[in-house]
């Protein structure tokens, strides 16, 4: 099965705290080893995406979807965070969505702390029954 990666945001100039520049984060389908460190993590970047573009954020999941890494290259070299759910998992997008899917920064916010993020624009408008 080939690795499908999915866009998800762009303009997070503010967002990681002013820290490290994100202007765009990208997110891959298919899971990851959580046992990756850095060098396999940016080669599945490049495998997946073609290359890793400076203030780009590349985000993984794996199989259980409880974890998450994500991987910046912020100009100079690369960072790479985790972050591990105690209880539920990350709420992914699957596949069958597309090579490509918009999502606000308010959704990314929900999407690193578990909660459905696919839910938040369509809270957010009041649709005729």
């Amino acid at each position: 099965m080939a690795d499908v990666g999915v866009r998800i945001v762009r303009g997070m100039a503010a967002g990681a705290a002013g820290l490290i520049r994100i202007e765009e984060v990208w997110l891959a389908v298919a899971p990851l080893d959580m046992r990756a460190g850095t060098d396999t993590a940016l080669a599945r970047v490049i495998s997946t995406f073609g290359h890793a573009r400076a203030h780009h954020a590349y985000l993984f999941a794996n199989k259980r979807t409880n974890r998450m890494k994500v991987l910046v290259h912020d100009g100079f070299g690369v960072w790479l965070c985790a972050r591990r759910l105690h209880r539920g998992g990350f709420i992914w997008a699957q596949a069958h969505l597309g090579t490509t899917l918009s999502i606000t920064t308010e959704q990314l916010a929900a999407l690193v702390v578990g909660l459905p993020w696919q839910q938040i624009s369509d809270l957010q408008t009041i649709r005729v029954i």
